[in-house]
């Protein structure tokens, strides 16, 4: 068991370049803080891992790349780095990546109960700030449902939200499936009132 301290470590970015590789889990480094991952619940895996399966034959004829969770993006090269959930890049620079991202194409991060609200608050701040980002979704864990930001023209992102027997559009790679397939597998807890 790995003890994980209860207040976020403190270092430069380059500290964090280097030390982080040699842990034995993932941190992400958010304004010289850094944070350990948690692990996520099975569900929230399969989900991911459903919708990396589903996006990697269709990107292998795009020249476009998805990786789940292992994958950091740096959002600037100070600050932050986080590890999305999957994540897909065109680019010729990210394709020839060792560490990390820095263009990715669309986002997408599975919501639970203990990180939904930083998802769409301080990642989703950040991660629109990034000029080759396309789309952000979020995959909700608890239920059928996903929601997704579209960039717009300027500053603007449209959003487009999905629930059962809906087809997702992902327009940013030219992709679309069923909402089912991205929750094939998984079953919900009941709420017993």
């Amino acid at each position: 068991m790995v003890a994980i301290p209860k207040e976020p470590l403190k270092m430069t970015i380059e500290e964090y370049l280097e030390w982080e590789p040699q842990q034995d889990i993932r941190y992400e480094y958010v304004n010289g803080e850094v944070f350990a991952m948690t692990g996520g619940t099975i569900p929230h895996n399969d989900i991911a891992l459903n919708f990396y399966t589903a996006l990697r034959p269709h990107l292998s004829t795009k020249g476009c790349k998805a990786n789940v969770s292992d994958v950091k993006v740096q959002v600037t090269p100070q600050s932050p780095y986080y590890y999305p959930d999957v994540i897909v890049s065109c680019d010729p620079e990210d394709l020839k990546a060792r560490k990390f991202y820095k263009n990715p194409k669309l986002i997408a991060e599975v919501l639970s109960p203990g990180t939904s609200s930083k998802d769409r608050g301080e990642k989703f701040t950040y991660y629109i700030s990034m000029p080759s980002l396309q789309e952000y979704i979020l995959i909700d864990s608890e239920r059928i449902s996903v929601e997704r930001y579209c960039r717009g023209e300027g500053r603007m992102w449209l959003y487009y939200p999905y629930i059962a027997g809906d087809i997702v559009t992902f327009s940013s790679i030219g992709f679309e499936c069923p909402i089912e397939l991205l929750y094939e597998g998984i079953e919900f807890e009941s709420i017993n009132n």
